[in-house]
């Protein structure tokens, strides 16, 4: 440690003069061409003979006060701190150690003899070695008052800040132990935002003095090797660790997600707080240097910073999938919040790498976001599964892909800094009928997904042997997919009109379910009623009706409208068409019926019957009625029935 560094600046030879002089003042002259040259320089005027007793009196004072301090390692004294004991003298001892410097300044210009320069360097080296065991004492003891979090707290209260330069000497009065410090609000600080303020300020008196001196290296060695022990234990506290990609690929999805979480929540904590506050502290400390801040804060945040990052960064090289599209997201989007602070607080060139790395991730996140969208599209236009849905229900894929979408809706703001604005524009025009507003991003990709889904349930529905089936599948299909968007976010991506546009194409399939399925039915009955017909001609109309309606009844009975209000709305249409044609033909020609034998054989399904057996359509868990009923049994009417009553 630079502590124990100290005894090698003690002098042990002759030389030792002209060494403090190159490595303080770079000044190469030995003792005796010093001598040589002073022989010979003319008589002192007055005013340099004033002005050498000034520095001689300097020198007398700085030894008064450097031996008053001076502590002995081998002294089994406890270290007391000048700092913390008297402030006051601390300042002094501060100021003689400027005053030396001046002295031995003095009486290298001026070529005089080496005694004086040999005595001021002896107290030179003992006050170095105090203060880098003062600086070391403070940076070690008084953690809690230099934690990150408390500098943040001091800087958001006080002109603690990387753009202003903070003078210790002129803010802090160190006299009798107050501080008088500048507050940005109205408020006062608290008391440990006020020690936090003072304990930096000691540090940066203490950094001046040395750097100026010449001992840089030792205060910036000390620095680094205490504030790094700081941040690598927060972030050890933090739960931020280095983790290989054979470590998070063995991850299960919920483990991952998990990870990924608690990452988030602690990485904003580094960097709002660890990786700002200690920035701050560093800037504070040095900030007469620009120089040794870069260095100190790159040896003491570089390394940490690159850990920090290490998880996202094999996050998105890893195996893509559908699900962890949503993990990719949330680290995108906690990237791109933290970003500006990342790139404020890594600003410096020796530690950009902290900053571009982050900006790597960001845009690997994002090709592997667009990518796993990609591959889900194709996913669904390779989906070869031949196997149909029952009656017309819902297909597995219309369910996966809605909720999908629903699910990557909540993340419509991550999304539209993802997906670019030439995909949106090529979506929006291909896919949205009106062109009144703009189209987003976002809305153009989902609408686009959906399209994909429906040309897929094109040629599902063609699957099926019934035409009539087919039409109701689609009508299905599309119905979930409404339903899924209006109970999400969806609904405000994709707008009212796109929703109304696709409940258009609900209506067009269940009109053509409709015509295919219940043509034949109608076309049983005549067209109007005629009473010059005669009676085989009606028993032959209700003949053929109760045939048609059968078959057509029973082809059906196992079908299914999943949605309630589609499936009412389905039945309503065709008992309202149905029932009342029906109903004019039924009791026009019972009459002349009237007297058949085997009347409930010929006429088997009454008006009532007929709302009934609609009633019964469509539905999974109600058993079908009986088709063998005869006019004068009585069922209790349906609520299609009443409708259409």
């Amino acid at each position: 440690m630079a502590i124990l560094d100290m005894s090698k600046r003690e002098p042990s030879s002759p030389s030792t003069p002209q060494r403090a002089k190159k490595s303080l003042f770079s000044f190469a002259k030995t003792t005796s061409s010093l001598s040589s040259f002073s022989s010979h320089i003319p008589p002192h005027k007055p005013s340099l003979t004033f002005s050498r007793s000034i520095m001689e009196e300097h020198i007398d004072n700085a030894s008064t006060l450097i031996k008053k301090w001076d502590h002995k390692e081998s002294s089994h004294e406890k270290f007391t701190s000048l700092f913390q004991e008297d402030r006051k003298e601390a300042k002094a001892y501060i100021q003689c150690v400027k005053d030396l410097k001046k002295a031995m300044h003095f009486f290298v210009t001026q070529h005089s003899t080496c005694n004086k320069l040999v005595l001021a360097q002896n107290l030179m080296q003992k006050a170095m070695k105090r203060l880098e065991n003062e600086f070391y004492q403070i940076l070690s003891t008084k953690k809690e008052h230099l934690h990150p979090e408390s500098i943040s707290k001091s800087s958001r209260s006080s002109h603690i800040s990387r753009s202003t330069s903070v003078d210790s000497e002129e803010s802090t009065d160190l006299g009798n132990g107050s501080s008088t410090i500048q507050h940005t609000g109205a408020g006062s600080i608290s008391e440990a935002e006020h020690i936090s303020f003072l304990t930096m300020c000691d540090l940066k008196m203490i950094a001046d003095c040395m750097i100026g001196c010449g001992y840089a290296k030792e205060c910036w060695k000390i620095y680094r090797i205490i504030r790094k022990s700081v941040v690598d234990e927060g972030l050890y506290r933090l739960g931020i660790e280095s983790r290989s990609s054979a470590y998070v690929n063995a991850m299960r999805p919920n483990d991952l997600e998990h990870q990924v979480k608690h990452w988030i929540d602690s990485t904003k904590i580094a960097v709002k707080t660890l990786f700002y506050g200690e920035r701050l502290l560093c800037d504070h400390v040095f900030s007469n240097s620009k120089t040794i801040n870069e260095t100190c804060f790159s040896d003491v945040a570089k390394e940490g910073g690159i850990v920090l990052l290490k998880l996202p960064e094999i996050v998105a090289k890893t195996k893509k999938s559908d699900e962890k599209i949503f993990v990719l997201m949330d680290l995108h989007e906690a990237i791109a919040e933290l970003l500006p602070e990342i790139e404020s607080i890594f600003s410096f060139d020796s530690i950009s790498s902290v900053k571009f790395q982050a900006i790597s991730i960001l845009n690997k996140l994002k090709i592997s976001v667009l990518n796993i969208l990609s591959d889900f599209e194709l996913s669904i236009q390779r989906n070869s599964s031949k196997t149909t849905v029952s009656g017309g229900g819902i297909h597995p894929l219309t369910i996966s892909v809605s909720d999908y979408l629903a699910s990557l809706a909540s993340y419509n703001g991550v999304l539209s800094d993802i997906i670019s604005e030439s995909t949106s524009t090529k979506f929006s025009e291909t896919y949205f009928e009106s062109q009144t507003s703009e189209i987003s991003s976002v809305s153009g990709k989902m609408a686009w997904i959906v399209l994909v889904l429906l040309c897929k349930l094109d040629s599902k529905a063609e699957l099926y042997n019934d035409i009539a089936l087919s039409y109701l599948f689609l009508a299905n299909n599309i119905q979930f997919i409404i339903e899924r968007v209006r109970g999400s976010t969806l609904s405000i991506i994709l707008g009212e009109e796109w929703i109304l546009n696709l409940e258009r194409k609900v209506k067009l399939y269940t009109t053509k379910y409709e015509n295919v399925a219940w043509n034949k039915v109608f076309m049983c009955l005549p067209q109007s009623l005629d009473p010059a017909i005669s009676s085989d001609t009606i028993k032959e109309y209700f003949k053929r009706f109760n045939e048609s309606f059968e078959a057509t009844y029973q082809r059906q009975k196992s079908w299914v409208v999943p949605d309630g209000t589609l499936r009412d709305e389905i039945k309503v249409s065709i008992a309202r068409k149905l029932v009342p044609f029906y109903r004019d033909f039924y009791e026009y020609y019972m009459v002349v019926l009237s007297g058949e034998k085997d009347l409930e054989v010929l006429v088997r399904f009454s008006p009532d019957n007929i709302g009934n057996c609609l009633s019964d359509l469509f539905n999974e868990n109600v058993r079908s009625r009986s088709l063998i009923l005869s006019s004068s049994t009585s069922l209790p009417n349906s609520c299609v029935w009443q409708c259409i009553s």
